[in-house]
């Protein structure tokens, strides 16, 4: 038999996969497609809708398919040199790009065994691009949207989260897209901070903004993104109204609440021991994280737990017993915090988590050591980085900086000429306000 191999990420089933398909049944009997593990999508580009069981379910129907195996990489040559197909059909819209050394690769391991790469021409006409874009238009639902974070936290190194206030944000942090060394590059999820929310408000960041408006405004950023939000719970609460909370944000689709473990007033962390705050104790603290993993109702639901010891400068041995007891009272993630100007103090106690049989995410937030790269934390398997405050704090010197303009010139015009985006641009920006011209 003529054995042909097809690597896909069949995410978005459209007639240009179809074509590659008829080409390959043309060429051969037996269609091998080797289709991409989250993990190997998520290296270039966004972690698909569908995962792997499901996307293999659909393949697997399509007329002419033979078999379908997981291609663990974007690098064809482990499946080639193990299947060594006669002939492999990609489309040819691959020669420049993220993907151009992959063909070279195909190419050279194909000569082994005088195997042949046929290359099929674009289907016009269809994006994969355009179609995701369409679905993000027509939004997510609570299930598909919770369980994200956890499969973003299998297929990728580190998952980057930015924090949103508003829709606004909540946008940008949805749509920002850039390519690195033709790599996409974007924001997997979003961060619903208690201190940007307040700030936003004009309120201080002391617990005052009750659960009521903190969720409404939560609400407006769930009417116009898609990724999965990681929530900012502060302490929690007393342990009866923590259970409503996650059952709250459960039913809403937030993927995740991260908890602190202080007590009383609440007191931004990064004043450090400049102000009296209290840590919980770790029994009780163990007693909240039980009863939340309690009541949820399912497993996508995460409950992170945030440990301030090293910001209450109370040592490394108090924080790494903080992990291991929150990870045996059930805790998901371990968020670990710190106000040190340099990654020092973090890479330790990396070094000590790391060890842990039980070892779960470890979550970390470099307001105070920026520096830090996320190749840097990848290294010290730290799982995820977010990035919590930056979007709410560089918008008040631009504001700053219009209000001024029109002050010093007496209007608009400098001000609109340098610092702000066009009318055109942020009414196309907002969903169902495109502009749409009439020929």
């Amino acid at each position: 038999m003529t054995k042909v191999y097809i690597g896909m990420s069949a995410d978005l089933v459209h007639p240009g996969h179809l074509n590659i398909i008829q080409h390959a049944r043309e060429l051969g009997d037996e269609i091998i497609v080797g289709l991409l593990t989250d993990k190997a999508i998520a290296s270039y580009k966004r972690l698909p809708f569908m995962n792997w069981e499901q996307r293999k379910v659909v393949v697997e129907n399509i007329k002419g398919v033979s078999k379908v195996v997981p291609q663990e990489t974007l690098d064809y040559v482990p499946n080639l040199r193990a299947l060594k197909p006669d002939f492999v059909v990609h489309g040819d819209d691959w020669r420049s790009g993220v993907q151009k050394e992959t063909r070279q690769r195909i190419i050279d391991v194909l000569k082994e065994w005088n195997g042949r790469l046929v290359e099929v021409p674009y289907t016009e006409g269809i994006s994969s691009t355009q179609l995701n874009k369409v679905l993000k238009e027509i939004g997510t639902t609570p299930e598909i949207r919770s369980r994200r974070l956890r499969r973003l936290l299998e297929s990728k190194d580190i998952v980057r989260v930015m924090e949103a206030h508003n829709g606004l944000s909540g946008l940008i942090v949805e749509q920002t897209q850039v390519d690195v060394n033709g790599k996409k590059e974007e924001f997997d999820a979003l961060w619903i901070s208690s201190l940007t929310q307040a700030t936003a408000k004009a309120k201080p960041d002391n617990g005052f903004l009750d659960a009521s408006t903190r969720i409404a405004a939560l609400s407006e950023i769930l009417d116009v993104t898609t990724k999965p939000i990681i929530y900012d719970g502060d302490s929690g609460g007393p342990i009866e109204h923590f259970v409503f909370t996650v059952r709250e944000l459960e039913r809403l689709g937030v993927s995740a609440i991260i908890i602190e473990d202080k007590v009383g007033l609440k007191k931004n962390s990064l004043f450090g021991t400049e102000v009296k705050q209290e840590q919980d104790t770790i029994e009780n603290f163990c007693n909240k994280i039980a009863s939340g993993k309690a009541n949820q109702v399912t497993d996508n639901f995460m409950i992170i737990a945030r440990i301030e010891s090293l910001i209450l400068e109370k040592g490394m041995d108090d924080a790494f017993n903080r992990a291991k007891a929150y990870l045996k009272a059930g805790a998901d993630g371990i968020m670990i915090h710190s106000r040190s100007k340099v990654f020092d103090e973090i890479k330790e106690f990396t070094q000590l988590y790391n060890q842990l049989p039980n070892r779960k995410p470890l979550v970390v937030v470099p307001s105070s050591y920026a520096q830090v790269t996320e190749n840097e934390l990848i290294e010290n398997n730290i799982n995820v980085v977010i990035y919590a405050n930056q979007l709410l704090r560089a918008v008040y010197p631009a504001m700053v900086k219009v209000a001024q303009s029109i002050l010093t010139h007496h209007r608009a015009k400098e001000a609109s000429d340098e610092y702000c985006m066009s009318i055109r641009e942020i009414i196309n920006l907002i969903p169902g306000g495109k502009v749409v011209e009439h020929r």
